[in-house]
């Protein structure tokens, strides 16, 4: 190499180090923004809207689980959405749904660095003999909880960027749970469990430990659950996240739903939207409940939803012969008036949930369970989405390789004909 060429190529090499050392600063600035975010940054952050989510497409879970690919489908429909955070139910062996979200959600990441999403990662909990042909026995536990609590540590040890908080059991303390329920000391133990896990060092410091139960449950109802061990447990959880469903109370305790003396002059399509507005007062009132009888107790800590939703088909308690609550239109007027509440009250609301699911009531296909997604199974944004798909959110996304367009093909006037006036007449 003669000494020209050595000097144009020392000067070449001084440019490009120059050139990278000057970008250094700008590449360092765009991780620190896509750096993972605590539970304590995004709970209760309007930012960071959070839903319920189960990609199961088909009437049996165990022999059909969403593929990655489906996942990701879903994932990006959630994420146009403004979905930041996921609520998962389970880490049973056989139903590897929620490791399989994490693994999407981190393949999603690698690929767009735009791409951000956290979970909530239920554990789910049983009594000694749950769902068996034995008595169910509620105050022992299952033997199997103790793996669901094993495998839910070794998935957020897994995804610490991803998992942000773990929640023992789903609806496991109410006693409306005759297949399954605990009593709450044993949520309290794996509480404490994964707490004395943080303390140690073998759980992120940041993850943060709640269960997901019934309002009655954290105190707002009945006395009957004001126990030692449920204000062991309030002071022992990170957060309370507490479900209220006006929708079920419109059978179960209906006084709130019957139109109201001063009501019975209004149209029809008046006398539901006065009964969605009496709606998000009853789970405003059941919401603040649990708030008081946390404060009671010299607690202080944030308090969630961890569900609420509003089915769109039953042809039981719920539909044409019985309350009447169900269809398209009061279940957008009741997530657009809890998204508007909660987000105004910076309270995370998982709401249930993002798809039509048909395995929860597989041999009923218009039982009421298999249709609160807000999104059904033939990839159509149902009622309290229309004005997302009229912005183009869902553009060049599809589900089960189908594009996503309206129900009623956005015909308004045929989506009001199928409304259900509340029945006054209606007796449990």
């Amino acid at each position: 190499m003669n000494s020209v060429f050595k000097i144009f190529f020392a000067i070449i090499v001084l440019s490009f180090g120059v050139g990278c050392t000057s970008k250094t600063p700008k590449t360092s600035e765009k991780v620190i923004l896509k750096e993972s975010k605590t539970a304590a940054q995004i709970l209760g952050n309007s930012k960071y809207l959070a839903i319920s989510y189960g990609g199961y497409r088909e009437k049996s879970r165990e022999e059909n689980q969403p593929t990655i690919a489906q996942l990701k489908e879903d994932l990006k429909l959630m994420h146009a959405i403004g979905i930041r955070i996921l609520r998962t139910y389970n880490v049973q062996p056989n139903l590897p749904h929620a490791a399989n979200v994490l693994e999407a959600i981190s393949q999603l990441k690698k690929e767009d660095a735009n791409f951000e999403m956290y979970v909530m990662l239920g554990a789910w909990i049983d009594c000694l003999n749950a769902w068996t042909d034995k008595e169910p026995d509620h105050n022992l536990e299952s033997e199997a909880n103790e793996g669901e609590i094993a495998r839910a540590v070794a998935l957020a040890t897994k995804y610490p960027e991803i998992v942000k908080v773990i929640a023992v059991g789903n609806e496991a303390m109410v006693k409306w749970a005759a297949s399954y329920f605990v009593q709450p000391e044993v949520i309290l133990k794996w509480v404490n469990h994964l707490q004395d896990l943080k303390k140690n060092g073998k759980l992120s410091k940041d993850l943060w430990i709640t269960s997901s139960d019934d309002f009655s449950c954290w105190g707002g109802g009945d006395s009957i659950y004001h126990t030692k061990d449920l204000e062991k447990l309030i002071k022992a959880v990170d957060y309370i996240s507490t479900h209220t469903y006006p929708y079920h109370n419109s059978h179960h305790n209906s006084e709130f739903w019957k139109v109201p003396e001063n009501e019975q002059n209004l149209s029809d399509i008046e006398k539901v939207d006065a009964a969605m507005l009496r709606s998000k007062e009853f789970a405003i009132n059941q919401y603040n409940n649990v708030k008081k009888y946390m404060k009671s107790l010299g607690v202080n800590k944030p308090v969630h939803i961890g569900e609420t939703g509003w089915a769109t088909i039953s042809n039981g308690y719920y539909g044409k012969n019985g309350s009447r609550a169900t269809d398209e239109y009061k279940q957008g007027l009741y997530y657009k008036s809890v998204r508007e509440w909660t987000n105004d009250n910076s309270i995370s609301c998982f709401y249930f949930e993002a798809f039509d699911e048909q395995w929860k009531d597989a041999n009923n296909a218009d039982g009421s369970e298999n249709h609160f997604g807000l999104i059904n199974l033939k990839g159509e944004a149902k009622y309290a989405l229309w004005n997302l798909v009229d912005e183009g959110i869902f553009k060049g996304l599809t589900r089960n390789g189908n594009p996503i367009t309206k129900t009623y093909k956005g015909n308004k006037e045929a989506l009001i004909k199928d409304v259900l006036t509340p029945n006054t007449d209606y007796k449990k």
